[in-house]
C-alpha cells in the first residue's frame, strides 16, 4: 500500500496558495492525492467583469479549479456541493445556504466517509483560526478534525464503512514570518502594510510549525496553479505586482503544523510522510 494524501479546505484557490507545491511534489513521486473542496466560492471576489458575473462566479471559479488541479497533477478533485459563507461579518454569513450554516453532524458523516473510502495516511485541513480567520475555512477545520477522529472509531455510524486510523493530521498553516514578508513588500510598494495587521494577529508561530517543505522545485506548477485563479488574482492583487522571483521567496516554502498524534517537543519532520512505513496507515 503506498501512502495517500487527502486534504480538505473551504474554497477554490486555497488549495493553490497552500499547498499546491506540495500536491506537485507528491505526484512527480507518484503518491495519490485527493482534494476536498467544500464550496464553489460563490460570493468570492471579482478580480474582472469580463471574467465572471455574480450568477455564475460559482461556475467559473469551479472551473479555474479544475484547471489547477491539472497544473498540480491533483489525481482526485471532490466539490461538496456547499455554498460559500463570505468574508466574516458579511450578510452572507447569514444565508440558510452557506456552509458555517449547514449541521455539523451532517456534514462530519460526509466527511468521515470520504475519510474511510480515501484511506489517507495523512491528512491535511486548515489551522483553528482558518488561516486568517475566514468563517468557511474555521467550519472545514472543525468539520475535517471531528471527522478525522470519528472515521477512526468503529462505533461510529458502521454504515459509513470500515472504520480507518490515518497516520498523521496536519494544519496547513501562514506563519508569522510570511506575513512580515508581505508587509515588507506593500511598503516596498510605498503603500501602508496595516492591511496585514488583521493577518500577523492570526498567523502561526514560526517555533510551532513542525514541517516545511521546499517547493522551490515546483514552483512553475505552484505558480500555474495561482494563475488559474484569475478571478482572485487580478491585477491590483500583490503577487501579480511584485516580480515572481520574490513571489517565490515567499510562496516557495509551504508550512505545517502537525496536529495528532501530539507532536514532541521541538519536533521538525522533513517531509509529510516523514517516519511512516510504506503501507503503513
Amino acid at each position: 500500500m503506498t501512502h495517500r494524501l487527502l486534504a480538505f479546505f473551504a474554497h477554490p484557490d486555497d488549495e493553490s496558495f497552500g499547498l499546491a507545491g506540495s500536491i506537485a511534489k507528491l505526484a512527480a513521486q507518484r503518491i495519490p492525492t485527493t482534494l476536498v473542496c467544500a464550496t464553489r466560492g460563490e460570493v468570492g471576489q471579482i478580480s474582472h467583469p469580463a471574467l465572471a458575473t455574480a450568477e455564475n462566479i460559482g461556475a467559473v471559479r469551479e472551473r479555474e479549479l479544475r484547471a489547477a488541479a491539472q497544473a498540480m497533477k491533483l489525481d482526485r478533485l471532490i466539490l461538496l456541493d456547499y455554498r460559500d459563507s463570505g468574508m466574516e461579518g458579511t450578510d452572507e454569513n447569514h444565508d440558510p445556504r452557506a456552509f458555517v450554516n449547514q449541521p455539523a453532524h451532517e456534514v462530519v458523516a460526509r466527511l468521515a466517509q470520504l475519510i474511510r473510502q480515501a484511506q489517507p495516511s495523512v491528512v491535511v485541513t486548515f489551522d483553528p483560526q482558518g488561516g486568517y480567520g475566514h468563517p468557511d475555512h474555521i467550519a472545514i477545520h472543525q468539520h475535517a478534525v471531528a471527522a478525522f477522529h470519528a472515521a477512526a472509531d468503529p462505533s461510529y455510524m458502521p454504515a459509513l464503512g470500515q472504520p480507518w486510523q490515518a497516520s498523521r493530521l496536519f494544519y496547513n498553516v501562514i506563519p508569522r514570518s510570511r506575513i512580515a514578508l508581505m508587509r515588507d513588500q506593500m511598503a516596498t510598494l510605498g503603500e501602508d502594510p496595516s492591511r496585514f495587521d488583521r493577518f500577523a494577529e492570526r498567523a502561526w508561530p514560526d517555533e510551532k510549525v513542525h514541517l516545511t517543505v521546499d517547493v522551490t522545485g515546483q514552483f512553475a506548477a505552484k505558480w500555474q496553479a495561482l494563475m488559474c485563479h484569475r478571478t482572485q488574482l487580478g491585477d491590483e492583487h500583490l503577487f501579480r505586482r511584485i516580480d515572481v522571483d520574490t513571489v517565490q521567496r515567499i510562496m516557495g516554502r509551504e508550512h505545517f503544523a502537525l496536529a495528532w498524534p501530539d507532536p514532541t517537543p521541538d519536533m521538525r519532520l522533513e517531509t509529510l510522510f516523514d517516519g511512516l512505513a510504506r503501507g503503513s496507515k
